[in-house]
């Protein structure tokens, strides 16, 4: 295991702490210490392989804590925060590998009816095993080859979607395969909240789109990301705000209006207790961050 963890830290020698693409298509890697306006943010349905160090996510009222070589799995698009460090005097690595519904789809097709995945249905950190470990690090090898990866690629990701799938959190790809299983159905709201978050919601209409009675959606919606509907929301507007006050020099109160606040007063409060600081202070952090960075 040790020998395997070490060739993939070779292979990543000149990982930066922004997510960097690979040339492998969906794979990304990040290392050392991250910016702070990186660890809380709307993450992509992606498997995430911590090769080492540490990452606590925090997903709606849920803590996940993944201690490398470990790997963990978001679903669907969700509001996270998460904290990383290094551990036993090495740098914070891992990588990320885009879900690719099609490829799950595939993937289900072509296995035996009866295979009923393992674990539970609660988001956690698994532990990666060599046989999971081995395809990151062909994945990774194909950096060296870029002629192969067309060809070889997606039969990576194959594996490796075929390691969750038969692992704990493998009931998540299969469910969101099955088009009319309650968690696709959630899926799809929460691709509407993505491009419907400055609108005024009614949970009704939502429960009718998704085909479920008000208290079976709100229950269902609750499972599946953690949160409430109204706070995921809530989340996507200040992750929005926070990146219009902090990169596109928009005024603290016009961002709140711009992603569908009615008083800046409540949009201070709730900015303040979800980054746990001002928006005006916060911003003015993460701006004299990215400016050391890029010195």
């Amino acid at each position: 295991m040790k020998n395997l963890v070490d060739e993939i830290v070779g292979l990543t020698i000149d990982a930066d702490t922004r997510p960097a693409e690979t040339g492998v298509p969906g794979l990304l890697m990040i290392k050392g210490d991250v910016p702070q306006h990186q660890l809380a943010a709307l993450y992509q349905p992606i498997i995430g392989l911590v090769v080492q160090g540490r990452k606590i996510l925090t997903v709606g009222g849920r803590k996940i804590d993944v201690i490398g070589p470990s790997y963990y799995l978001v679903p669907m698009h969700l509001p996270v925060k998460a904290r990383v460090s290094g551990r036993d005097g090495r740098d914070y690595l891992s990588l990320g590998l885009a879900l690719n519904n099609q490829a799950v789809h595939r993937l289900l097709r072509d296995l035996p009816s009866d295979l009923v995945p393992t674990g539970s249905r609660d988001l956690a950190a698994c532990e990666a095993d060599e046989e999971f470990l081995y395809p990151w690090l062909r994945m990774l090898r194909l950096m060296k080859s870029p002629h192969d990866i067309a060809a070889l690629a997606p039969v990576y990701e194959r594996e490796i979607l075929y390691r969750v799938l038969v692992g704990s959190q493998g009931w998540y790809l299969r469910q969101l395969a099955l088009t009319e299983s309650a968690f696709s159905k959630i899926a799809s709201t929460v691709q509407w909240l993505r491009a419907n978050y400055m609108q005024p919601i009614v949970i009704e209409d939502l429960a009718r789109s998704a085909a479920m009675a008000v208290t079976t959606f709100h229950r269902q919606f609750k499972s599946a990301t953690g949160l409430s509907p109204i706070q995921f929301q809530k989340q996507l507007r200040l992750l929005e705000a926070r990146n219009l006050i902090a990169f596109e020099g928009h005024a603290v109160a016009n961002a709140a209006y711009e992603v569908g606040y009615q008083s800046p007063s409540q949009f201070n409060r709730e900015y303040s207790r979800f980054f746990g600081a001002p928006p005006a202070r916060d911003t003015a952090v993460l701006r004299r961050i990215e400016s050391a960075r890029a010195a």
